[in-house]
Protein backbone atom coordinates (compact mmCIF):
# COMPACT_ATOMS: atom_id res chain seq x y z
CA UNK A 1 0.00 0.00 0.00
CA UNK A 2 3.04 2.33 1.19
CA UNK A 3 4.68 1.70 -1.76
CA UNK A 4 1.48 2.87 -4.04
CA UNK A 5 0.46 6.07 -2.50
CA UNK A 6 0.87 9.25 -4.46
CA UNK A 7 2.71 12.07 -2.04
CA UNK A 8 0.09 14.98 -1.03
CA UNK A 9 1.09 18.30 -0.26
CA UNK A 10 -0.60 20.71 1.77
CA UNK A 11 0.17 25.00 2.85
CA UNK A 12 -0.88 27.09 5.42
CA UNK A 13 -3.50 29.60 4.77
CA UNK A 14 -1.05 31.93 3.11
CA UNK A 15 1.18 29.35 1.18
CA UNK A 16 4.42 30.38 2.51
CA UNK A 17 4.83 27.01 4.40
CA UNK A 18 4.23 24.17 2.49
CA UNK A 19 4.80 20.16 4.09
CA UNK A 20 3.99 16.43 2.22
CA UNK A 21 2.55 13.21 3.18
CA UNK A 22 4.59 10.45 1.21
CA UNK A 23 2.71 7.98 2.98
CA UNK A 24 -0.84 6.97 3.72
CA UNK A 25 -1.66 8.21 7.43
CA UNK A 26 -1.54 5.72 10.03
CA UNK A 27 -5.25 6.47 10.93
CA UNK A 28 -7.50 10.30 10.99
CA UNK A 29 -9.30 11.11 13.79
CA UNK A 30 -11.40 13.86 15.26
CA UNK A 31 -10.53 15.15 18.92
CA UNK A 32 -13.51 17.08 20.52
CA UNK A 33 -10.90 18.32 23.54
CA UNK A 34 -11.37 21.93 24.32
CA UNK A 35 -8.05 22.58 23.46
CA UNK A 36 -8.28 21.31 19.89
CA UNK A 37 -11.62 23.60 19.73
CA UNK A 38 -10.05 26.46 20.63
CA UNK A 39 -6.68 26.07 18.73
CA UNK A 40 -8.94 25.52 15.56
CA UNK A 41 -11.80 27.64 16.73
CA UNK A 42 -14.22 24.71 15.83
CA UNK A 43 -15.78 22.31 17.23
CA UNK A 44 -13.00 19.64 16.72
CA UNK A 45 -9.65 19.42 15.29
CA UNK A 46 -9.65 16.64 12.39
CA UNK A 47 -5.91 14.91 12.63
CA UNK A 48 -4.08 12.58 9.92
CA UNK A 49 -1.32 10.44 12.05
CA UNK A 50 1.03 10.70 9.75
CA UNK A 51 4.35 8.40 9.68
CA UNK A 52 7.02 10.24 11.25
CA UNK A 53 9.63 9.40 8.16
CA UNK A 54 6.55 10.38 5.46
CA UNK A 55 6.29 14.12 7.10
CA UNK A 56 9.12 16.62 5.68
CA UNK A 57 8.10 20.20 5.31
CA UNK A 58 9.34 21.80 1.59
CA UNK A 59 9.03 25.40 2.24
CA UNK A 60 8.81 27.74 4.86
CA UNK A 61 9.68 27.64 8.68
CA UNK A 62 7.22 26.05 11.26
CA UNK A 63 7.40 27.93 14.66
CA UNK A 64 6.13 26.24 18.02
CA UNK A 65 2.99 27.85 18.53
CA UNK A 66 -0.70 27.69 21.25
CA UNK A 67 -0.37 26.51 24.28
CA UNK A 68 2.82 23.75 24.85
CA UNK A 69 2.68 21.14 27.28
CA UNK A 70 1.00 18.21 28.65
CA UNK A 71 3.60 16.56 25.81
CA UNK A 72 2.28 18.35 23.15
CA UNK A 73 4.36 20.85 20.96
CA UNK A 74 2.04 22.59 18.23
CA UNK A 75 3.87 24.08 15.17
CA UNK A 76 2.39 27.19 13.07
CA UNK A 77 2.84 29.07 10.04
CA UNK A 78 5.64 31.66 11.13
CA UNK A 79 3.81 34.52 9.04
CA UNK A 80 0.26 33.62 8.71
CA UNK A 81 0.22 31.48 12.14
CA UNK A 82 -2.07 28.74 10.85
CA UNK A 83 -2.20 25.71 13.51
CA UNK A 84 -0.20 22.69 10.99
CA UNK A 85 0.77 20.13 12.94
CA UNK A 86 1.81 18.74 16.20
CA UNK A 87 4.42 16.50 17.46
CA UNK A 88 3.88 14.14 20.98
CA UNK A 89 6.85 13.88 23.27
CA UNK A 90 7.93 10.17 23.20
CA UNK A 91 5.79 9.60 20.88
CA UNK A 92 8.39 9.69 17.57
CA UNK A 93 6.56 7.18 14.75
CA UNK A 94 4.13 9.60 13.53
CA UNK A 95 3.13 13.34 14.02
CA UNK A 96 -0.04 14.62 13.73
CA UNK A 97 -1.24 16.60 10.73
CA UNK A 98 -3.84 18.80 10.36
CA UNK A 99 -4.93 17.18 7.22
CA UNK A 100 -7.67 19.84 5.79
CA UNK A 101 -4.36 21.88 4.81
CA UNK A 102 -3.74 19.15 2.00
CA UNK A 103 -4.05 20.50 -1.17
CA UNK A 104 -7.43 17.91 -1.58
CA UNK A 105 -8.83 16.99 1.67
CA UNK A 106 -11.73 15.44 1.22
CA UNK A 107 -10.17 12.13 1.93
CA UNK A 108 -10.10 12.99 5.67
CA UNK A 109 -13.14 11.34 7.13
CA UNK A 110 -12.12 10.32 10.84
CA UNK A 111 -11.59 6.97 11.62
CA UNK A 112 -11.65 7.57 15.22
CA UNK A 113 -12.82 10.52 17.46
CA UNK A 114 -11.34 11.25 21.38
CA UNK A 115 -12.71 13.14 23.99
CA UNK A 116 -16.02 13.07 23.54
CA UNK A 117 -16.59 13.81 27.33
CA UNK A 118 -15.63 17.41 25.70
CA UNK A 119 -17.91 17.00 22.66
CA UNK A 120 -20.17 20.25 22.29
CA UNK A 121 -23.88 18.69 22.09
CA UNK A 122 -24.37 19.05 18.18
CA UNK A 123 -20.96 17.95 16.94
CA UNK A 124 -21.09 14.77 14.86
CA UNK A 125 -18.04 13.08 13.30
CA UNK A 126 -18.83 9.45 10.72
CA UNK A 127 -15.95 8.30 12.94
CA UNK A 128 -16.25 4.39 13.74
CA UNK A 129 -14.70 4.21 16.81
CA UNK A 130 -15.18 6.69 20.00
CA UNK A 131 -13.65 7.52 23.22
CA UNK A 132 -14.90 9.48 25.89
CA UNK A 133 -10.90 10.13 26.65
CA UNK A 134 -7.76 8.74 24.78
CA UNK A 135 -7.68 5.34 23.64
CA UNK A 136 -5.32 3.03 25.57
CA UNK A 137 -1.45 2.49 24.28
CA UNK A 138 -2.39 -1.34 24.26
CA UNK A 139 -5.42 -0.48 22.02
CA UNK A 140 -3.25 1.88 19.47
CA UNK A 141 -1.85 -0.82 17.29
CA UNK A 142 -4.89 -2.38 17.04
CA UNK A 143 -6.55 0.22 15.95
CA UNK A 144 -3.62 1.63 13.39
CA UNK A 145 -4.11 -2.07 11.81
CA UNK A 146 -8.28 -1.53 11.59
CA UNK A 147 -7.05 1.85 9.55
CA UNK A 148 -5.14 -0.37 7.64
CA UNK A 149 -7.58 -2.73 7.01
CA UNK A 150 -10.35 -0.07 5.94
CA UNK A 151 -7.73 1.68 3.51
CA UNK A 152 -7.18 -2.00 2.20
CA UNK A 153 -10.56 -2.33 1.42
CA UNK A 154 -11.46 0.89 0.46
CA UNK A 155 -8.82 1.33 -2.43
CA UNK A 156 -6.58 3.62 -0.16
CA UNK A 157 -9.54 6.23 0.40
CA UNK A 158 -9.91 6.58 4.28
Amino acid sequence: MRDAFEAVVGTCRCGRTRFEMSAPPLMTAACHCRGCQKMSASAFSLTAMVPADAFKVLEGDPVPAGVQGNGLAHFCCSHCKSWMFTRIDGVEAFVNVRPALFDDPAWCTPFMETMTSERLPWAQTPASHSYEGFPSMEELPGLIQAFADHLQANGGVP
